[in-house]
């Protein structure tokens, strides 16, 4: 039996052990309308560009962002009505995925929804549900555009966690528009992922 195999048999021989109540007295109760504001402190602190509007008001929202935009790219989950004033053509990656080339295209934007959303973070959790899609769309495209309800804010990053169907799913985390900083500081933005980050805050 060689090192490995010692560590591995050590490990399955293990008893589980106790559960640990770890106490959560960071975690601080906040009204909705509160998480709102932290959250667009903080996304407005990244560069993002947050727009509010109310459900009815979404889809004349969506085509504002979205003025000058040909094409766009959007998961199969979301809803018709979203896009139902938007004048441009809509790529469905469904049935078959869009090929890296189609994402990269200049002037492409992709639209998503969310799973949860942190607001001490700023921070948009994507969980590859319907209305999010695959991570490439969020990834390639240089211009996304998310749609938050406000019912999806939560405090911090532990409710995020609980709110989230299956924690086991590949997530995507989105603090504000992809950027990286030199030695020197000097802020590059859209090496990584999109360059422009727009946050619709649909109130209930």
């Amino acid at each position: 039996m060689n090192a490995r195999e010692e560590v591995l048999r050590r490990v399955r021989a293990a008893r589980p052990a106790e559960q640990v109540v770890v106490p959560r007295d960071y975690e601080v109760a906040r009204e909705p309308d509160d998480l709102v504001e932290l959250l667009v402190d903080r996304l407005v602190d990244y560069k993002a560009t947050v727009h509010r509007c109310t459900g009815d008001g979404l889809a004349g929202t969506l085509a504002e962002v979205l003025a000058g935009t040909e094409r766009i790219v959007v998961p199969s989950g979301v809803p018709q009505e979203w896009l139902s004033a938007y004048q441009g053509d809509v790529m469905r990656d469904e049935p078959r995925p869009l090929a890296v080339a189609d994402l990269d295209a200049p002037g492409i934007a992709v639209v998503t929804g969310c799973a949860v959303v942190v607001a001490e973070t700023g921070t948009l959790i994507l969980d590859a549900g319907p209305d999010q899609g695959r991570r490439a769309l969020t990834l390639v495209p240089d211009h996304h555009i998310c749609v938050v309800h406000n019912g999806q804010i939560v405090a911090g990053v532990p409710q995020a966690l609980r709110r989230l169907a299956d924690p086991t799913r590949p997530l995507t985390l989105v603090s504000g528009p992809s950027a990286t900083s030199d030695i020197e500081l000097n802020r590059v933005e859209g090496v990584h992922g999109p360059r422009r980050l727009d946050v619709v805050i649909v109130d209930r």
